[in-house]
């Protein structure tokens, strides 16, 4: 059983270590219950490419810093699916069964810009983009005040677990 993140750099503004914010994607998703084969994609896209999604998904016009898509649909069948006769010997009823969690895309330009604006680091502000779209995935939303507090407060819990105490790999 594993949570797989797929990331992929699709711009060239800024460099971008994709390895690094899978793996933090992965402890953040562990850390909030997530279990079973599991998979998230994460993507890094320029301003054009995040400005058409913002305006055919959202409405709203001009480039934004992370956009997410949860998958709503029930999962699916892997592994054994094309025969569909159960899932082998030793095996409970829920192995096998493989959730899409969905998409976040972020935009380094945008994250730069705000992180100018908030006095932190370029890394900082995409730690904090990949953990603030992953709690969108899984259900968490900043409409009022209240929701809005709490996620803000778990997205600095998860940050400290995991990001800000991590030693840098060389």
């Amino acid at each position: 059983m594993s949570i797989d993140v797929f990331a992929a750099d699709e711009q060239s503004d800024h460099p971008i270590e994709v390895a690094r914010w899978a793996r933090l994607s992965q402890r953040v998703l562990t850390a909030r219950g997530v279990k079973g084969e599991t998979e998230v994609s994460l993507l890094f896209v320029d301003e054009d490419a995040i400005a058409a999604l913002n305006e055919q998904f959202l409405g709203k016009s001009g480039p934004t810093d992370v956009l997410s898509f949860p998958i709503e649909d029930e999962p699916g069948p892997t592994g054994r699916s094309p025969d569909l006769g159960g899932s082998g010997p030793g095996t409970s009823p829920e192995e096998g069964t493989l959730t899409l969690l969905g998409d976040v895309v972020i935009c380094p330009a945008v994250a730069a810009r705000n992180a100018v604006e908030h006095e932190v680091s370029l890394d900082d502000e995409v730690a904090l983009l990949v953990v603030h779209g992953l709690l969108h995935l899984l259900g968490m939303d900043h409409e009022d005040d209240a929701e809005a507090e709490r996620m803000e407060a778990l997205e600095q819990e998860l940050l400290t677990l995991y990001y800000r105490t991590q030693v840098p790999e060389r």
